[in-house]
C-alpha cells in the first residue's frame, strides 16, 4: 500500500548548489539553492527567485558560478541559504571562504568548494523563478582527482532531503551504470 502526499517538490537526491556572483562592485556573493539540476549537455537549471541579491548580480553580470556544497563546508553553505546578502553586508566574510575570478566567466569561483560549474546566463523567467545557464567549464582542485577524474568520494557533495529538511552525505558507491542493467538483457 501506499500513502498519498499531493504535488511536492520532493526529489532524491536534490543537490546542494552553491551560486556564485560578483555584485557591481566585484564583490563576490553566494546563495544556496537546492532545487536544481542538468538539462542537455551544457545546460543548468535552477529555481530560484526574484528577490535575491544573487539574482540580481547574475542578471546584470550575465554569468555564474554554481559549486556543490560539500560536507566540509556544509554549515558555511547552510548560512548562505539562510541569510540574504540583501540584508547582511558581512555575509561572504562570515562564511570564511575565499573568492577567485573564474578564468571564463564573470563569476567567482570558491575556493573552499573543490567543484565548480562555470556559467553563462542563457535565460532566467522572473515569473516562474527559473533559472536556466551554459555551461562554459568545470573545474575541480586537484585534491578530489583520483587519475585525473572527480572522485566523488573525496568531493563528498551533500544532497538536501526536503522532506525531513536534512542534509545527506552522498558518497557511496553501489553499481555500475550503463553496466549492471546488462545483466537482463
Amino acid at each position: 500500500m501506499r500513502k498519498n502526499f499531493g504535488s511536492k517538490p520532493w526529489c532524491y537526491p536534490m543537490p546542494v548548489f552553491i551560486v556564485g556572483t560578483y555584485d557591481e562592485n566585484g564583490n563576490p556573493n553566494a546563495m544556496n539553492a537546492a532545487w536544481g539540476g542538468i538539462d542537455y549537455d551544457d545546460r543548468v537549471n535552477i529555481c530560484m527567485g526574484a528577490d535575491h541579491k544573487t539574482t540580481l548580480n547574475l542578471k546584470a553580470s550575465k554569468a555564474f558560478t554554481v559549486s556543490m556544497g560539500t560536507v566540509d563546508q556544509l554549515v558555511a553553505c547552510d548560512y548562505v541559504g539562510v541569510e540574504s546578502g540583501l540584508k547582511a553586508a558581512d555575509k561572504w566574510q562570515k562564511t570564511g571562504w575565499h573568492a577567485e575570478k573564474s578564468e571564463f566567466v564573470n563569476a567567482p569561483v570558491i575556493k573552499e568548494l573543490p567543484m565548480t560549474m562555470e556559467c553563462e546566463l542563457v535565460s532566467y523567467d522572473e515569473k516562474e523563478c527559473h533559472l536556466v545557464g551554459r555551461i562554459v567549464n568545470i573545474s575541480a582542485d586537484e585534491s578530489i582527482l583520483t587519475d585525473g577524474k572527480i572522485d566523488v568520494s573525496k568531493l563528498r557533495p551533500i544532497s538536501f532531503d526536503p522532506v525531513s529538511h536534512s542534509y545527506l552525505e552522498v558518497s557511496t558507491k553501489v553499481g555500475n551504470a550503463f553496466k549492471d542493467g546488462l545483466k537482463l538483457k
